[in-house]
């Protein structure tokens, strides 16, 4: 069982991992089988029950083609972390989406700044 007070963490990082499996078009049977463990282990670690170890953190994202920090960064809730995370998503778009994006951040962040 995830350790007391760290369960929001551990779903958090389950979730990311399903998130990249899903992604990368991948079943738990076939993350299990690359990974020569259980399906059933798969499961655990993208329901939160368990945590992947750093070694086994590395192997998936060698699996889902990203780094270790990636999927770690995406289920931080440090303000430093959720600025990377975004800073990454919007490299992938073009100048005048990411103009968007930010604007739209920017009036987002105002209104629930005014609703303190």
């Amino acid at each position: 069982m995830p350790a007391e007070g760290h369960g929001e963490l551990f779903r958090s990082i389950g979730r990311t991992l399903a998130q990249r499996r899903e992604a990368s078009g991948l079943t738990q049977d076939q993350v299990a089988e690359a990974l020569e463990i259980g399906t059933e282990a798969v499961s655990r670690m993208e329901r939160g029950i368990t945590m992947p170890t750093v070694q086994r953190l590395a192997e998936l994202a060698d699996i889902y083609d990203c780094g270790i920090d990636e999927l770690l960064i995406a289920c931080s809730t440090r303000n430093g972390d959720q600025a990377e995370l975004i800073s990454r998503i919007l490299q992938t778009l073009p100048e005048a989406d990411r103009a968007m994006i930010v604007d739209v951040v920017q009036k987002i962040a105002v209104r629930l700044k005014d609703r303190l």
